[in-house]
């Protein structure tokens, strides 16, 4: 029976049913036993599993039903929630046979059944035996709250010779960014992989601080780690991380426990399927054109496979089929990531799992259904024409020497990959609202300085990879004259007759809808290792963007810290992650002072743009201030209501919380994904394949995005996986 008039006509439906039952249940009852689930029937169409969870107190509400098959030509799993009577309906199976299962706070994962849909399928919960055991299940952040933090007071650090956190850290704020952006962005940092010290070196390491100085060389990432773990103060780092396993190997559980979901976060449908291979790992999805979500409707998915592999991944979910196809690169001499300092691995031993060149970061889908990439393409030296001397317009402005990431595009029509140099480092990439389809790009870190476009109109036209691109670097309008003049460099002071650059760059980049702004994040200390501050940055270009181009810049609300990623709403409200443990707004409509002039350099402008939201979740003792110890990699704004919980809202990918974190109407939102454990997304992507078919016809897509696949509960098993959510009207519709 399929829903009607959503849920206040199931509820009287569900009423009328209740009371036919109860009658039945008096005649009959002297004649013989009926089963409890008679009482709480649940209907069912050919392609469901649906029926109740109970446990030795009754129903189970808010618990997970987790199916999953591998008849399927790619590995396949669906999840739902159960209502407040433990009812639960899987819908939409593709014909297979699934192993299902109970899963929820409170738990053990119970006995793995056998179904195939058409088929009710009542299950038994078990209850978890001890603390120890329910907490097996807990969201990472719960694990990683319990890392110490130094207290307030040990800051600004005094060095190597002082009290062992180096100088730049200024504050406990710089600590907790660095712990956030620069360890937990990459993987789930209170997973059990991180959270236990695998036997592979706790048995050669008797002492925790060496066996952590030595797992943290481990694979092929040991350059970044090594450099983050700079930024701690390496003795303090592997002091405290040490000090954490420890406690957590002798029986310490989490000090706050999670709550099960509730209200419209049990309509919550979570579809998966496996994709690339168990040795690789993904950064980023594309389904569609952010600007019309019906490009690519049905169609295929595409994957970011960063430092990992050349091979990128490509997700048929109408089939249920992944494959892979080369991203080539044009200079033989590219760098690899076979080449990059390594140690040996708990998970692999000697092997060099990653065998990448092109450093694929993101992927975007143009109004053709082209898909474009942020990726390597050559050596890292730049040509002549970026270089100082170069009659390049941007050039003439700011030369730049090298780029690390360049572009690319692949046309699904004919199959074909383009490659394009760019002067300027790539790192995220959005297409505008102009003439031009311009395609503005990000540079990640600070070093570069710039922020670049390419015009994707005089590209396809000419092919001119020079001339189709621009950068300019960051000025600020200091003499409040309105317009850019001749500007002081960054390090240097202020001159009344002057504007001034900031020497930064954008981390996350999104065009604005409502006008020819471009919006930016640039990153903390953390994850930018300079000291710095992070900013919300807006562009205007101008008619000559390497000469016109003006910056506002704007820091977060005090107390508040670590932006990272932006996206804004239909009307120009800026949404926005920080690292304190926040998701925040920012509506420059509010503004009521002067946003240019010699204070605009300090970023303290317009405080009451802002406004904030705390993210759900503990927060590590030692820190006193706002917030929680969650985190959120990036933000999305669901502009058109791909997901289902209305149009403009705001989705913050809370790895910490193992869950997609939605601000609707002010309060939050919370859809945990409680399979495979750790789950960890770098952003999402909402497509509608059918906008007359109702919450089947739209969904949120993502991908796994931890560097350590590995690290899940099935171990080197474990593959990536493409994610899509759906919000359903009520637990039982389908």
């Amino acid at each position: 029976m399929r829903t009607i008039g959503g849920m206040k006509a199931h509820a009287r439906w569900r009423g009328l049913y209740s009371s036919v039952a109860a009658i039945a249940l008096a005649a009959f009852l002297a004649a013989a036993p009926v089963p409890a689930r008679a009482q709480q029937a649940v209907s069912i169409g050919d392609s469901d599993i649906g029926g109740v969870v109970s446990g030795p107190n009754g129903p189970e509400a808010g618990v997970w039903v987790i199916a999953e098959t591998t008849d399927l030509p790619t590995k396949f799993a669906k999840v739902v929630v159960t209502d407040d009577q433990g009812r639960y309906v899987i819908p939409e199976l593709p014909k297979a046979n699934y192993s299902v299962w109970v899963r929820g706070y409170g738990l053990v994962d119970s006995p793995k059944v056998q179904a195939a849909p058409g088929k009710t399928l009542d299950l038994k919960a078990v209850p978890a035996p001890n603390e120890a055991a329910a907490a097996q299940y807990y969201p990472g952040m719960y694990w990683y709250s319990m890392l110490h933090i130094p207290a307030v007071d040990q800051f600004p650090g005094t060095g190597a010779k002082g009290n062992g956190i180096p100088e730049i850290m200024k504050t406990q704020q710089a600590w907790v960014d660095t712990i956030k952006n620069a360890c937990q962005s990459c993987h789930a940092f209170g997973t059990r992989g991180i959270r236990t010290i695998p036997a592979h070196f706790s048995d050669e390491f008797k002492d925790s601080k060496d066996a952590w100085a030595v797992r943290t060389q481990a694979g092929q990432a040991q350059g970044p780690m090594g450099q983050r773990l700079a930024l701690l103060g390496p003795d303090k780092g592997f002091a405290l991380f040490a000090d954490w396993t420890d406690r957590i190997a002798k029986g310490e559980v989490p000090f706050a426990k999670p709550e099960r979901p509730k209200g419209v976060e049990r309509n919550v449908v979570v579809s998966m399927w496996d994709w690339s291979a168990p040795k690789y790992y993904m950064h980023d999805a594309i389904s569609t054109d952010k600007r019309n979500p019906t490009v690519n409707a049905n169609g295929f998915i595409y994957g970011a496979v960063e430092e990992a592999t050349d091979a990128v991944p490509v997700l048929d979910p109408v089939h249920n089929k992944a494959w892979m196809i080369k991203h080539p690169y044009r200079d033989p001499k590219t760098p690899s990531s076979l080449d990059a300092p390594r140690g040996p691995s708990a998970y692999w031993g000697e092997e060099p799992i990653w065998d990448g060149h092109t450093s694929i970061h993101n992927p975007i889908i143009d109004e053709k259904g082209r898909v474009w990439f942020t990726a390597r393409i050559r050596q890292h030296a730049n040509p002549d024409y970026c270089k100082k001397g170069s009659d390049h317009p941007s050039a003439k402005v700011v030369p730049l020497n090298e780029s690390p990431r360049h572009l690319s595009m692949y046309d699904p029509k004919t199959q074909k990959w383009t490659l394009i140099s760019t002067c300027f480092p790539t790192h995220h990439l959005y297409f505008g609202h102009d003439a031009n389809n311009t395609l503005w790009l990000s540079q990640g870190g600070p070093q570069s300085g710039v922020v670049g476009w390419l015009n994707t109109k005089m590209y396809d036209e000419t092919g001119d990879e020079a001339k189709s691109q621009g950068w300019t670097p960051l000025i600020i309008d200091t003499n409040g004259n309105g317009k850019r003049d001749d500007y002081v460099e960054a390090k240097d002071p202020l001159d009344p007759n002057k504007d001034k650059r900031i020497m930064a760059a954008f981390y996350a980049i999104q065009p604005s809808p409502i006008d020819d702004s471009i919006w930016g994040q640039s990153m903390d200390v953390g994850f930018s290792t300079v000291d710095q501050p992070s900013y919300l940055l807006r562009l205007v270009p101008g008619p000559n963007p390497s000469e016109t181009a003006l910056t506002e810049v704007y820091l977060p609300p005090e107390g508040t810290f670590g932006l990272r990623g932006i996206d804004l709403t239909t009307d120009g409200v800026v949404w926005t992650a920080l690292a304190s443990g926040h998701v925040a707004s920012f509506d420059r409509k509010k503004c009521k002072g002067p946003l240019n002039g010699p204070a605009a350099a300090t970023g303290k402008i317009c405080p009451e743009g802002w406004t904030l939201y705390q993210m759900p979740g503990p927060q590590f003792k030692e820190v006193k201030g706002p917030g929680s110890a969650n985190h959120a990699y990036y933000i999305w704004v669901d502009r058109y209501n791909t997901l289902g919980l209305g149009p403009n809202v705001p989705i913050a990918s809370t790895n910490g919380a193992e869950s997609l974190l939605a601000i609707v109407d002010g309060k939050p939102v919370d859809l945990r994904v409680p399979y495979p454990q750790g789950f960890f997304t770098k952003n999402v992507d909402g497509r509608i394949d059918d906008a007359n078919g109702g919450w089947k016809g739209r969904g949120l897509w993502t991908t796994s995005g931890t560097r350590t696949v590995f690290h899940s509960e099935n171990g080197t098993k474990e593959q990536p996986r493409v994610f899509k959510l759906q919000i359903r009207p009520d637990p039982l519709a389908h």
